[in-house]
């Protein structure tokens, strides 16, 4: 493994229709891994469209992986109800770093690339992988797998580091 190339931060918006685990309802979190990365959100007590609103930051290193997600309703006396899954490749993320140095961006606001739904990537719309004050954006809408219903809301922000920048090193190459 190389030196670390980025930082992902990965503010979890919200879920929608979430399953119900319990009687009436489900008190959901996300665990959310990036390699040997593991973090977590609050808890939302019995609520099937939670606003977490939280952000967690990651290390990137080469070679640059897969955000993967697992929702859970957690549970007092048994174990942790499983929710659904998803996950996000961040090679989009990363492409956007590229073009963003290629085209020598410092300030403003610039659409980089498009990333379409399809049966691998979970997406339940189109997404733009933006460059937006130095940083590149993306805001995803993921089908939870695994699972009768739900979706998350993301908000991934990726910055690389600045020797990556300047030595022309390949985030994800």
């Amino acid at each position: 493994m190389e030196g670390r190339v980025g930082t992902l931060k990965v503010l979890v918006v919200r879920g929608k229709r979430l399953a119900i685990r319990d009687f009436k309802s489900s008190d959901p979190y996300v665990i959310v891994k990036l390699g040997n990365q593991t973090q977590k959100t609050k808890v939302i007590n019995s609520c099937l469209n939670p606003v977490w609103n939280e952000e967690l930051v990651f290390s990137v290193s080469e070679p640059v992986g897969v955000l993967q997600l697992e929702v859970f309703d957690r549970d007092r006396f048994k174990s942790d109800d499983k929710m659904g899954r998803a996950q996000v490749s961040l090679q989009d993320l990363v492409s956007g770093a590229r073009l963003s140095r290629a085209l020598r961006l410092s300030t403003g606001e610039t659409k980089l690339r498009k990333v379409a739904p399809d049966g691998e990537n979970r997406l339940m719309a189109e997404s733009f992988v933006t460059f937006v004050a130095g940083e590149i954006v993306q805001e995803v809408r993921l089908k939870l797998s695994d699972v009768e219903s739900g979706e998350l809301e993301l908000k991934l922000h990726w910055s690389e580091n600045p020797t990556s920048q300047t030595t022309g090193g390949a985030a994800g190459a």
